[in-house]
């Protein structure tokens, strides 16, 4: 055309009546949902949206799309294959030559080293119905206290700065590993998997220095991933002797209960003199046993009730010198005595020390056991298909953790709320006019601090006479923390979760009262429109949660409920909560921004969406890819 040049504002121009020209034809209706849609997205737009857009215009334009693939398929698998050959190429050489990235191999040498230990596991249940299964199963021992990279194959409790990791530093890391993080207490320490043995110790009562040496079994992580249901922890006297075991039991809902039994030398003495007169040292020296109570839920086909019992070799020799193999067999008894099922673990081949594996046998070990971490997930899947649908077990709803269990990871809705539970227990301990220090512990975060500690301006006026009261408030689950923002009542809510749901523990309730003071109806203070009507959303959505009162089996469950009880109505009007308040009168912007937005979806999901998060963000989808099409569909029809 005539007057028109190829600069950059001249085909912008041209790019703008050519978006006119189709508007146009469609009428004021269109141009309207073009312009209300384009506000939107401006103001409350983000890169899922200008991928929604981008997917919606290749959708409307599947001919340009299709040339466009057409033209860079080519290119793009060769990229993708050169890629992929380079990844495994790179990983061929960390594997099998990694003194090129480190330097050298690491030998653990004050005693046994670290193995690979292919393993075989048994299941036998008894009780009610009688199933057997077995399967392959790869394990690793390593002695507690090492941090190394070994052969190129195998990492030991990295520090933490490898837990951010960018793609060098994936490629070149080894392959197995064993990450303190996972293990006993949530989160890292920087004392290493000794330092968290040492703090789970002294959570116990018992002195660290009792048991200077210790062995850990357990799965390793291959590139990252690994389903771990029990490791063993072997803890031995000054002596050498082994004396004492942690049974680190996970479920399948990412809760954690680590079992510390002692060794009773006595009992064993006289069970082994009654079966053979002779002394033999070599028997009491290599053999553990030793009972406890359950109060974990592991299986769905079992109660929390009911005891275990545990028999396993010493896995290593005198002196701790030597590794001599791996047997495990654990017992369980129903709450009435009666035998449930055996579970047993015992190495299948000679174990392989790390350090001395060749570039070969390296290669070999991967190509034959790299799917074992992968498989062990849904080989227990399919077993209690076996269960519920062949033998018609019933089903043991899961219950909330005890004390000494560890709850699951808390979700990034329950993060965010525990962030802002946080610092309004300390504000409220801090207010308190009784003298008082609060030792709260949180559940289900990874921090680097596991407990926090608060005291009221009164604990410096306290005396030797008068002293501060100390008191623990533990949370044992992170679902305590989307319970309490529906609580308008907090002191109300605290007493709640503590006596009726058992989401949080106390050990001293009665001083609640002096750490929550009751108040009569706060003002809603806000800074803005905005934000005075997610505040008035929030005061309107709210709702006393239901207890947390599961039936105990599928077949109470198919019963209709008859022994569950309803909840009276609440006839009390709803007002902002107290922790609302103190959101609104000292919480930045930010904070203020995150609070509102986490606890109107969280309400919005328990009134509309069945309580799912999950739901409610895909119904948002859903309508995003709405907006998307229409916003298209108004320059392209």
């Amino acid at each position: 055309m005539d007057g028109i040049d190829d600069s950059p504002l001249s085909l912008a121009v041209v790019r703008l009546a050519d978006y006119t020209d189709r508007l146009t034809p469609n009428g004021p209706g269109a141009t309207v949902v073009a312009v209300g849609l384009a506000t939107y997205y401006c103001l409350f737009g983000s890169r899922g949206d200008a991928v929604f857009v981008a997917a919606a215009a290749a959708l409307a334009s599947p001919e340009a799309l299709w040339h466009l693939l057409a033209r860079y398929r080519q290119p793009a698998l060769c990229s993708v294959l050169a890629a992929a050959c380079s990844v495994l190429f790179l990983r061929l050489i960390a594997l099998t030559a990694p003194h090129f990235f480190t330097h050298g191999s690491v030998r653990w040498t004050e005693s046994a080293g670290s193995f690979f230990i292919p393993s075989r596991t048994t299941h036998t249940r008894f009780f009610p119905k009688k199933h057997s299964f077995a399967y392959s199963y790869l394990t690793v021992g390593i002695p507690v206290g090492l941090r190394a990279e070994i052969n190129g194959i195998f990492s030991i409790d990295p520090p933490s700065e490898r837990a951010v990791r960018g793609w060098w530093t994936w490629l070149k890391s080894p392959l197995y590993e064993v990450d303190g993080a996972s293990h006993l207490a949530r989160g890292r320490d920087e004392g290493g998997l000794r330092e968290k043995l040492n703090k789970f110790l002294l959570s116990q009562s018992v002195d660290p220095s009792d048991y200077p040496h210790a062995f850990l079994v357990t799965a390793p992580k291959f590139l990252g991933y690994s389903f771990n249901p029990v490791s063993f922890w072997y803890l031995y006297s000054p002596d050498k002797v082994l004396s004492a075991m942690i049974l680190e039991v996970n479920n399948t809902f990412d809760e954690r209960r680590p079992y510390l039994v002692f060794r009773d030398f006595d009992q064993e003495t006289k069970h082994i003199q009654s079966l053979d007169p002779r002394p033999s040292t070599d028997n009491t020296a290599s053999r553990f046993s030793a009972s406890f109570e359950k109060d974990f839920h592991v299986s769905p086909f079992n109660s929390r009730k009911g005891s275990y019992s545990v028999l396993a070799k010493d896995p290593l020799g005198p002196g701790l010198a030597t590794f001599r193999g791996l047997d495990v067999t654990i017992n369980l008894r129903s709450s009435k005595g009666h035998p449930k099922l055996v579970a047993r673990l015992v190495h299948q081949t000679p174990v392989i020390d790390v350090a001395e594996m060749t570039a070969l046998q390296k290669v070999l070990f991967v190509g034959r056991w790299f799917w074992i971490g992968f498989a062990t997930f849904p080989r227990i899947v399919k077993e209690a298909a076996i269960l519920f649908f062949r033998r018609s077990l019933h089903v043991w709803f899961r219950p909330e953790p005890l004390l000494q269990s560890l709850g699951r990871h808390a979700t990034t809705t329950e993060r965010r709320l525990e962030a802002v539970f946080c610092d309004y227990l300390r504000y409220r301990v801090e207010q308190s006019p009784e003298s008082l220090r609060v030792r709260y512990i949180p559940s289900g975060i990874s921090a680097s601090t596991t407990e926090y500690v608060f005291a009221s301006k009164a604990v410096a006026t306290a005396t030797t006479i008068l002293p501060a009261c100390d008191v623990e408030i533990r949370v044992l689950t992170p679902v305590f923390y989307a319970r309490f923002v529906h609580y308008a009542h907090d002191l109300e809510g605290l007493f709640n979760e503590l006596a009726e749901s058992c989401t949080v523990a106390v050990d001293k309730p009665d001083m609640l009262p002096h750490i929550f003071l009751k108040k009569g109806a706060l003002p809603l203070r806000a800074s803005g429109l905005a934000e005075y009507a997610a505040f008035r959303l929030i005061q309107a959505l709210r709702r006393t949660p239901e207890p947390i009162r599961r039936p105990m089996t599928s077949a109470e469950d198919s019963l209709g409920g008859q022994a569950s009880t309803r909840k009276p109505v609440d006839i009390r009007g709803f007002r902002i909560s107290p922790m609302d308040a103190y959101v609104l009168e000292h919480g930045s912007d930010s904070f203020k921004s995150m609070y509102r937005s986490t606890v109107s979806r969280l309400f919005l999901a328990d009134r509309f969406f069945l309580g799912s998060l999950e739901l409610l963000s895909a119904v948002e989808l859903m309508c995003r890819a709405g907006f998307a099409y229409l916003l298209v569909s108004a320059f392209y029809h």
